[in-house]
């Protein structure tokens, strides 16, 4: 009979939202090998999203930002002997970059899994995997699960999850009182890395301004980049009446979930706040227009409209027809 994993190793570098909705493969991956422990290979600045996961036992870094080609070469060559003296017996990847063909070939690792891609079919990457599992499902979380097809495993967790330590919530509770916030309040995300992925800020102003006058506080957040700041002081300053900017750029995403999770709704553009909602089991409206939401909607049945039918660049004349449909939308929810 052959061992069970006991040491396993999940690679996966991308963005924020893709860390989250890896974890499904983390969470039946640790249904079925319960006492396994379980690291994961990402980049650097996609750590803090995972950080608070009670499921991984270490997550590790690598530079994707800022750094030489020198200092990369220097971290990937530290990350293998790291990575070699864990002596996994199960590594998983779920990336297409060649660097990781080449860094688990490295690993003594009796059994070695990727996603089959089809434009990855030389033969140094084939060699560098056991096992090549076909992708399977219309949602990135379905075809993550899929890359554990060669295990035999049938008992899938496909919930995604967001952790947070207890602190960070105690922290947002203290700011959201310091800004006069009560427990009835709706997060909107407006920015995304990607500038395509946004929404008209003239239209957010009135979904704001809607949600406003029927007694819901609206918090605005975003990252800390000076035009994620600009989208939300435009935003602010086109409502009647200003909603909470005073966490705009200030939190980080283990306090962001706990922001997310307390409150009533979440609505967003494609990004990873919206998949934070999901994972925290907070409605979500989310408003896709250049990407594929049947692909990369936020993964939960609390989604309330996900769909280009409302959130592409609106034509002449149907402003104001979005804007209501995404105000009575939050409406059907609360």
């Amino acid at each position: 009979m052959e061992k069970p994993f006991r040491k396993i190793l999940v690679i996966k570098m991308r963005y924020h939202g893709d860390m989250l909705l890896t974890t499904p493969v983390i969470s039946t991956l640790k249904q079925n090998y319960p006492d396994a422990k379980i690291d994961m290979l990402l980049y650097q600045d996609t750590i803090p999203i995972l950080s608070e996961n009670p499921e991984i036992n270490a997550l590790y870094g690598i530079s994707n930002k800022g750094a030489g080609t020198f200092d990369k070469i220097k971290n990937v060559l530290s990350l293998i002997k790291t990575l070699r003296a864990n002596n996994y017996d199960l590594v998983i990847n779920l990336t297409d970059q060649w660097m990781v063909a080449l860094l688990v070939r490295c690993l003594p690792a009796r059994m070695k899994i990727s996603q089959l891609y089809g434009h990855r079919q030389h033969g140094i990457w084939k060699k560098s995997f056991t096992h090549l599992a076909p992708i399977h499902g219309t949602h990135i979380v379905e075809r993550n699960l899929s890359v554990l097809e060669p295990l035999g495993i049938t008992d899938f967790y496909t919930d995604t999850t967001m952790s947070y330590a207890e602190d960070c919530w105690k922290k947002m509770r203290r700011e959201l009182d310091a800004l006069g916030v009560k427990d009835h309040y709706v997060v909107i995300q407006p920015t995304a890395r990607q500038i395509f992925k946004c929404w008209d800020n003239d239209k957010f102003s009135k979904v704001i301004d809607a949600l406003q006058q029927r007694g819901y506080q609206v918090v605005l957040t975003c990252g800390p980049s000076a035009d994620d700041l600009a989208c939300v002081d435009e935003i602010a300053r086109g409502c009647e009446t200003k909603p909470i900017t005073g966490l705009a750029g200030k939190t980080r995403f283990p306090e962001l979930g706990a922001l997310i999770d307390h409150a009533v709704l979440f609505i967003g553009v494609d990004s990873a706040p919206g998949h934070i909602a999901a994972a925290v089991k907070t409605p979500v409206i989310s408003l896709f227009g250049a990407t594929d939401h049947v692909f990369w909607r936020p993964w939960t049945e609390n989604i309330i409209h996900s769909g280009r039918g409302i959130i592409r660049k609106c034509r002449p004349g149907m402003n104001l027809t979005a804007t209501k449909n995404i105000f009575l939308l939050s409406q059907r929810r609360m």
